[in-house]
């Protein structure tokens, strides 16, 4: 019997997720907090609990990874001058280099994640992926 596809689905993220944890580790990141430092990288100037629901974790996991990120001085918060009492998170610098210091190595796992797919193959993957996203989300 064949697994059901959720379950190959589940074993290609932890792949993905162990591969990524090996290149980021010596550099002191998780992976958790990588996709969070790429979703700043794409949409600047989020509330902690938009950062949550876009990089997937929960506000509380979010919290403690903000202070890790902040410490390191990859990200830093600031007031929102619209809501003085919000705070928007945004990449320094710093955070925008360790991005470009590691894009090659992260690019190199999808590389080989997606090595034995043409390229209409890997078109199809992208839209597949985004369509079963999409259902889920109900729209």
């Amino acid at each position: 019997m064949r697994p059901s596809l959720m379950y190959e689905v589940k074993q290609v993220e932890l792949a993905v997720r162990a591969l990524m944890d090996e290149v980021l580790r010596p550099a002191g990141v998780t992976t958790l907090q990588y996709t969070a430092l790429t979703v700043l990288a794409g949409r600047d100037g989020l509330t902690s609990a938009e950062l949550a629901r876009n990089s997937f974790v929960t506000a509380q996991t979010m919290t403690d990874m903000v202070a890790a990120l902040e410490r390191r001085e990859l990200i830093v918060r600031e007031q929102d001058p619209a809501h003085g009492r919000k705070l928007l998170i945004s990449l320094t610098d710093k955070g925008r280099a360790f991005l470009d210091e590691h894009s090659a190595e992260i690019a190199a796992i999808e590389e080989r994640m997606v090595s034995r797919l043409n390229k209409n193959e890997r078109t199809a993957l992208h839209d597949l992926l985004n369509r079963c996203r999409a259902a889920l989300a109900g729209s």
